[in-house]
């Protein structure tokens, strides 16, 4: 401790080693030549120096005790012992760094739970479906294909759904912009689940207009539309009923909307729907639902810079609705693109028919 101390100091003491020995040597160029008050000088000034060192030793003593201690847990950085300016600023500085280890820690203890935690659930239910596919096999009559494609078409949602969560927590790497046109990629995703749609006998309405193109990314849009799909058809336990997929623009914002005629939601879920592994009333009834599907569409959402939001009325249906901020521009600049071109377009063929106009001849860069 005592090592430590002068260690800190030791610049201090030969700052004043030097003063006191400058000061001598003025007087002693001055004539002033007395060996006494010299001797005297210097005793005093040491004596002040050491008073000094040791009144500042005293009251950093519990500071030098406590920082070359062991720490038994990081807890120890939050005692406050301090006594001058700097130690109080340095505690509160440590505290701070505490508050933003805690932070960082407890979220990757969420995020290595929530994995942990839909891992099992996913292992458990993905059980189901193969062993219903090895039931299917063991049977002597012909193999049943329809309910063996519904089967895998239930791994690959799971499979599907568990590669989305792994890679949401890398999503700025496996992220990329792009002018999506919203009713291709509507009917795509309601192409991939026809199986679903025809087996529960509900069917898709799509209703959205060419113009309609927003800026997100494909991939990820796919999946949240499919889990709005999914959940659409497996709460929907009538048949011949239909889910509605409309979208409009506002104020330069596309709404996209997915409207069903299930069961509903409670009010009371609706709340908690899209938080990490709930599953509601509804899914306690099916016991098919992990939970995660509605948060990975919130959080991927949320990451993507769209807005969704969930109504529900019990016993009517579900409609789920994602904005696309400012995506008018881009449609707006392609017009604008189109016209100028149709108007080029004009302009050269009204030179070509005109009186003794030569004809014009358009030339693409290849031969």
């Amino acid at each position: 401790m005592l090592r430590l101390f002068l260690k800190e100091h030791a610049a201090f003491i030969v700052f004043q080693i030097v003063l006191v020995a400058f000061i001598m040597m003025l007087y002693w160029l001055d004539g002033f030549r007395n060996v006494d008050t010299a001797i005297y000088s210097f005793v005093i000034s040491s004596v002040l120096v050491l008073t000094f060192l040791a009144a500042r030793f005293v009251k950093r003593y519990q500071y030098y005790q406590r920082i070359l201690a062991k720490p038994q847990s990081m807890e120890h950085a939050l005692q406050r012992e301090g006594k001058s300016p700097e130690q109080i600023q340095n505690e509160i500085y440590l505290q701070e760094l505490y508050r933003l280890y805690q932070h960082e820690v407890q979220s990757l203890y969420a995020t290595q739970n929530r994995h942990l935690q839909f891992m099992n659930q996913w292992v458990h239910q993905m059980k189901t479906p193969l062993s219903v596919m090895h039931l299917l096999l063991q049977e002597e009559q012909e193999l049943d294909k329809s309910s063996v494609r519904e089967e895998m078409d239930r791994l690959k949602t799971g499979l599907d759904t568990v590669l989305m969560n792994a890679r949401l927590d890398t999503f700025e790497q496996d992220m990329q912009i792009e002018q999506v046109a919203l009713r291709s990629l509507v009917s795509e995703v309601a192409t991939e689940n026809k199986r679903l749609f025809i087996s529960k006998r509900v069917y898709p309405e799509i209703s959205i207009g060419e113009e309609h193109i927003v800026a997100t990314d494909q991939k990820w849009m796919k999946f949240i539309i499919g889990q709005f799909l999914t959940n659409a058809v497996k709460y929907t336990f009538e048949s011949n009923k239909k889910v509605f997929i409309t979208a409009e623009c506002a104020n330069g914002n596309t709404l996209l909307t997915i409207r069903d005629e299930g069961v509903g939601i409670p009010a009371s879920d609706l709340p908690r729907i899209t938080k990490a592994f709930f599953t509601g009333e509804n899914g306690r009834k099916t016991g098919e639902s992990t939970g995660m599907g509605l948060y990975l569409a919130n959080e991927v959402c949320r990451k993507l810079g769209h807005e969704l939001s969930i109504s529900s009325v019990q016993g009517e249906g579900t409609t789920i609705s994602v904005l696309f901020f400012n995506q008018d521009f881009a449609t707006q600049e392609e017009n604008d693109d189109n016209s100028e071109n149709r108007r080029s377009d004009k302009s050269i063929r009204g030179k070509s028919d005109a009186p003794g106009s030569q004809p014009v001849e358009l030339h693409s860069g290849k031969r």
